[in-house]
C-alpha cells in the first residue's frame, strides 16, 4: 500500500523521523524547566503559546469510506487541516487514533459534543506509514490530507462503536516539541460478523414544500392557475431541493410521505400557468417541461413503494389543537384536507396511498393534538420519543408502535436518529460527521438487546439539498449494513408493542415552548373562519360552484399549513390575499347605484338593476326593495317587495317594482340582494323617491284644456265646411258670368277688367287663394255666441315668393 502523504517532496524514513522527534523533545526539556520557574506575568511568550497551543489547528474530515467497514476493507479518511494560529507549525503529521468502544448511546452523544476538543483523550495513534506528513503549516492556509489504512491495522475488538480521532500533531517556535494541536473525532461502527437480530428500520422520506399557488385563476375554461413566484420550479429543477430528494430517494427502500398540495402544484405547473409579479401583474410560466419530467420520475420512483399521504397542504395539527378548535369550521377544514388527499395522490401518481397517519410538527404531541389529529379519520399518530418519553425504565429503545387508547396507535420515532441531519450540512466535514454519528447510534441501538424491534426514523419535514444528500448517504450505508433491515411504515405501526413501553400521552403543558411560539395564532384561525363564511355565502348563488369552491377550498387548506411556522408575516399576507380576491369576485355581482327618482301620482313602478360581471351565471338570489317610511310609500302593505333573480354571466337584469304613495314628499328606499336562505349579499343601494301627487283641481284644469281642444277642432271643421259651400256657390255664379261674357265677346267684364283667361280651380295656387277669400258678411258672428273677429280680413292678393301661407 502506498504511503499517504500530501506534503511536497520525499517523506523522511520512520527511523529518521523518530530521531528528530526525540532530539526535539530532549532539547525542549531544559527550556520547559526554565519557563516553569518564571513568574506567569513575566512570561513574554504567553500570547505566542496561546496562539499555537491545542486547538490552534482545525481538522476537518470530509470523507470517510466505507462508512461501515468490514473485515478486509481499507478505511480511507480524507480532509483538510488549517493552521488558525499566528506561528507556523512544523514537523506536522495527521494520524488516526482509535479510542475504547462506546457501550451506550449516551456515550456517543458525549463523544460527539467533544469531537474537536484536543484535551479529551482519543486513544493510541495508528503509527507507521498510516499518517500524512507536512513539513510546514503556514497560518491561514488549508492543506489537504488522505490516509488509507487496512481495518485490520486498527486493532479493533468486538462489535460496537469506536471513536476514531483524526489528529494533527506538530510543533511551533514557541513550543518546539510535538503535541496534538487539533483533532476531529468521528465514529467507526464495527460489526463484521453480522447481528444476531436485525432491527427493522423504517425511514420516512418527506416530499413537502411551502405554499406556491395563489387562489387566483384565469377566466378561461381551464382556469389557468397563478403562482406566487417561480420558486417551485427551482426546487424541482435539476440540483434543486425536491429534485435531489426524488433522485436520492428512488434508490432507497423508504416510505414516501407526500403532501398532496405539492403534487397538485407541480401538476398545475405542467400545464399552462402564470407567475405573479411584485407589481401584481402576471406573466406566463415557462417551466412546464421541468414539471412534467419531475412528475414522471416520481411516478416511477413510488411504483410498488409505500406512500403515505398527509392531509392536503400539511395542516398544522398543533396550532389547530391549541388555537383553532374554538373557531367555527376549523376542524371541518382538516376533514376536507384529509378527504381530498387520497384523490389527489391517486390522480397524479396512480398509486393508492395510506391516509390514516397524522404527523404533528417534530413529532411533538399532547392529548389535545392527538384528539385533533384523529378527528379527521386518522388512527395513527407519528410522534417522537423526546415527546413521548419512556417512564418504564426499559434498558433498550422499544418498538415504535404504542397503543395510546381509543383505538389510536402512536408510532414513536427515534429522536436521535430523526434529528441527526437537522444542522448546517453545507460543509462536507459536517455532513460526514452526521452520517457516522447516525450509523453509530443505529448500531448502538441494535446492540442494546437481541429482542426483535421496529424502529422509525422521521427526519425534518423539508430537508435542504445538502441534508438530503447526507440522509441518503446514511440510509444507503444503513441498509447495506449487517444490523438492520428495511420496513414500511404501515408494517411498523402493526408491529407488536413492547409491554414496558410508555403509552401515556403528555398533557398540553408539556408541549415545548419553542414550538408553541411558532404556532398559528387564534386570530389567524378567525381570519380563516371569516374567509370560509364569505365563501359559503358566495357559492350558493353560482351556477357552477366548482370553479370557485375548489380553488378557494384548497387555498383555505394552505392557510393552515405547517410550513408557515416561523413565517408569520408571509402567512398573514397569504390570508389577506385570499380574502381580498374572494371579495373581488363576490363584488362582481352587485346592484347598480341609483340617483333620486321622481314620481307623479299615487302609483308607479321603480326599476332596480342587478349586474353580473362573472363569467358564469348566478341564481338563488332575491332582490328586496324596502321603504324606510311605509306611511308615505308602501309595497303591497308589507313595507317591502322582493323578486327572485337570475343573471347570466357578463349580463345585467332590471326588475320593476310596483309601488303606491300615500302623501307627497321624499321617501328613502333600500334595495338589497339576499341569498335564498335570507343572508344579505353584497352592499345595499339606498336612494330617494320624490312623490308629487296630482290634485283634483289640476285634473279639472287638464280636463278643461282637453275639452277646449276638442271644441276648437269641431269649430275648425264646421268653418271649413261652410267655406266650401260658399266657394261652391261662388263657382256657380262665376260660371254664369263666364257664359255671359262669352256671349258678349268683347273680352271685358262689366267693370271693364280684362279677362285673364279661364280659372283653374284645381291648381294649388288657385285653391289656396280660394280658401283665403273671405265672403262678404263672413266676419259677422254666425251664431249668437260667436265672438266678433278682432283682426282684419286677410289680403286676397297672391303671396310673395317664400312667404308662408296660413291656412
Amino acid at each position: 500500500m502506498a504511503e499517504a502523504a500530501d506534503s511536497p517532496g520525499t517523506a523522511p524514513s520512520p527511523a529518521r523521523r523518530w530521531l528528530r522527534r526525540t532530539g526535539a523533545l530532549l532539547a525542549g526539556v531544559p527550556l520547559l524547566t526554565g519557563l516553569l520557574q518564571l513568574p506567569a506575568h513575566a512570561d513574554p511568550s504567553d500570547s505566542a503559546r496561546a496562539a499555537s497551543g491545542p486547538g490552534s489547528v482545525a481538522v476537518a474530515v470530509d470523507s470517510f469510506t466505507p462508512a461501515v467497514p468490514g473485515e478486509g476493507d481499507t478505511l480511507t479518511v480524507s480532509g483538510t487541516v488549517t493552521n488558525k494560529g499566528k506561528q507556523a507549525v512544523t514537523e506536522a503529521h495527521v494520524g488516526l487514533r482509535v479510542g475504547p468502544v462506546l457501550t451506550t448511546r449516551s456515550a456517543i452523544d458525549d463523544a460527539a459534543r467533544d469531537a474537536d476538543d484536543p484535551d479529551v483523550g482519543g486513544g493510541t495513534e495508528v503509527g507507521g506509514k498510516y499518517v500524512a506528513e507536512f513539513d510546514k503549516l503556514t497560518p491561514g492556509v488549508a492543506e489537504h490530507f488522505t490516509i488509507s489504512v487496512p481495518v485490520d491495522e486498527l486493532d479493533l475488538g468486538g462489535d460496537g462503536v469506536y471513536p476514531l480521532g483524526v489528529a494533527l500533531s506538530g510543533e511551533t517556535a514557541a513550543q518546539p516539541w510535538e503535541r496534538v494541536l487539533g483533532v476531529q473525532r468521528t465514529f467507526l461502527p464495527w460489526q463484521p460478523d453480522g447481528a444476531e437480530t436485525q432491527t427493522r428500520t423504517t425511514v420516512l422520506w418527506p416530499l413537502i414544500s411551502t405554499a406556491h399557488m395563489t387562489v387566483e385563476t384565469g377566466s378561461d375554461a381551464g382556469q389557468t392557475p397563478v403562482f406566487l413566484d417561480d420558486g417551485l420550479a427551482a426546487e424541482i429543477a435539476p440540483g434543486g431541493r425536491l429534485e435531489q430528494l426524488l433522485t436520492l430517494g428512488k434508490e432507497l427502500d423508504v416510505t414516501w410521505v407526500i403532501d398532496p398540495d405539492l403534487l397538485a402544484s407541480v401538476d398545475a405547473m405542467a400545464d399552462s400557468y402564470r407567475i405573479r409579479g411584485k407589481d401584481g401583474t402576471t406573466t406566463a410560466g415557462t417551466q412546464q417541461a421541468v414539471a412534467k419530467q419531475w412528475l414522471a420520475a416520481l411516478q416511477e420512483a413510488v411504483r410498488d413503494k409505500e406512500v403515505v399521504a398527509l392531509p392536503f397542504a400539511d395542516p398544522d395539527l398543533a396550532s389547530l389543537a391549541h388555537n383553532g378548535t374554538g373557531v367555527t369550521s376549523s376542524l371541518s377544514q382538516l376533514k376536507a384536507a384529509t378527504d381530498v388527499a387520497a384523490t389527489t395522490v391517486e390522480t397524479v401518481l396512480h398509486v393508492t396511498p395510506s391516509t390514516d397517519f397524522a404527523w404533528p410538527v417534530d413529532g411533538a404531541v399532547d392529548r389535545s393534538i392527538v384528539k385533533v389529529a384523529t378527528s379527521a379519520g386518522a388512527d395513527k399518530v407519528i410522534a417522537r420519543n423526546d415527546s413521548l418519553k419512556e417512564t418504564g425504565g426499559l434498558p433498550y429503545s422499544p418498538s415504535a408502535a404504542r397503543p395510546i387508547g381509543g383505538g389510536t396507535t402512536a408510532v414513536v420515532a427515534d429522536g436521535r436518529l430523526s434529528k441527526a441531519f437537522q444542522g448546517d450540512l453545507t460543509k462536507a466535514s459536517a455532513s460526514t460527521l452526521a452520517v457516522q454519528e447516525f450509523l453509530a447510534q443505529s448500531l448502538a441501538l441494535n446492540l442494546q438487546t437481541t429482542k426483535q424491534r421496529s424502529i422509525v426514523i422521521a427526519p425534518q419535514r423539508m430537508p435542504t439539498a445538502k441534508q438530503a444528500q447526507a440522509m441518503a448517504a446514511a440510509v444507503t450505508a444503513l441498509q447495506g449494513g449487517p444490523w438492520t433491515q428495511p420496513q414500511g411504515l404501515p408494517e411498523a405501526a402493526k408491529a407488536k408493542p413492547d409491554a414496558g413501553a410508555t403509552t401515556k400521552v403528555p398533557s398540553r403543558s408539556a408541549y415545548p415552548s419553542s414550538l408553541r411560539k411558532q404556532e398559528l395564532t387564534r386570530s389567524a384561525f378567525q381570519d380563516i373562519g371569516t374567509t370560509q363564511d364569505k365563501l359559503d355565502n358566495f357559492k350558493v348563488i353560482l351556477t357552477d360552484q366548482s370553479r370557485v369552491v375548489t380553488p378557494f377550498g384548497r387555498a383555505v387548506n394552505r392557510e393552515m399549513s405547517t410550513s408557515w411556522r416561523g413565517r408569520a408575516a408571509e402567512a398573514s399576507a397569504f390570508r389577506q390575499d385570499v380574502r381580498a380576491y374572494l371579495d373581488t369576485l363576490a363584488g362582481q355581482v352587485k346592484l347598480i347605484d341609483k340617483s333620486e327618482t321622481k314620481l307623479s301620482g299615487r302609483s308607479a313602478t321603480i326599476p332596480v338593476t342587478v349586474q353580473n360581471n362573472l363569467v358564469q351565471g348566478v341564481d338563488h338570489l332575491v332582490l328586496r326593495l324596502t321603504s324606510t317610511n311605509p306611511t308615505r310609500m308602501e309595497f303591497g302593505g308589507e313595507g317591502f317587495v322582493q323578486e327572485r333573480i337570475e343573471v347570466s354571466g357578463g349580463h345585467s337584469t332590471t326588475v320593476k317594482f310596483a309601488t303606491s304613495a300615500h302623501v307627497n314628499g321624499k321617501t328613502t328606499l333600500i334595495a338589497q340582494l339576499y341569498t335564498e336562505d335570507g343572508r344579505p349579499y353584497g352592499s345595499a343601494v339606498t336612494f330617494d323617491v320624490k312623490v308629487t301627487e296630482i290634485t283634483a283641481t289640476v285634473m279639472l284644469v287638464i280636463g278643461g284644456g282637453v275639452l277646449l281642444l276638442v271644441l276648437a277642432g269641431f269649430r275648425m271643421y264646421t268653418q271649413r265646411k261652410r267655406a266650401a259651400a260658399r266657394a261652391a256657390e261662388a263657382g256657380d255664379t262665376q260660371d254664369t258670368q263666364d257664359t255671359e261674357e262669352t256671349d258678349g265677346s268683347d273680352g271685358a267684364d262689366e267693370s271693364g277688367r280684362a279677362d285673364d283667361g279661364p280659372v283653374n280651380h284645381d291648381a294649388p295656387e288657385e285653391r289656396l287663394m280660394g280658401e283665403s277669400v273671405v265672403p262678404p258678411g263672413a266676419d259677422d258672428p254666425e251664431q249668437p255666441s260667436d265672438e266678433t273677429p278682432d283682426t282684419a280680413a286677410e289680403s286676397t292678393d297672391p303671396s310673395g315668393t317664400g312667404e308662408r301661407v296660413d291656412r
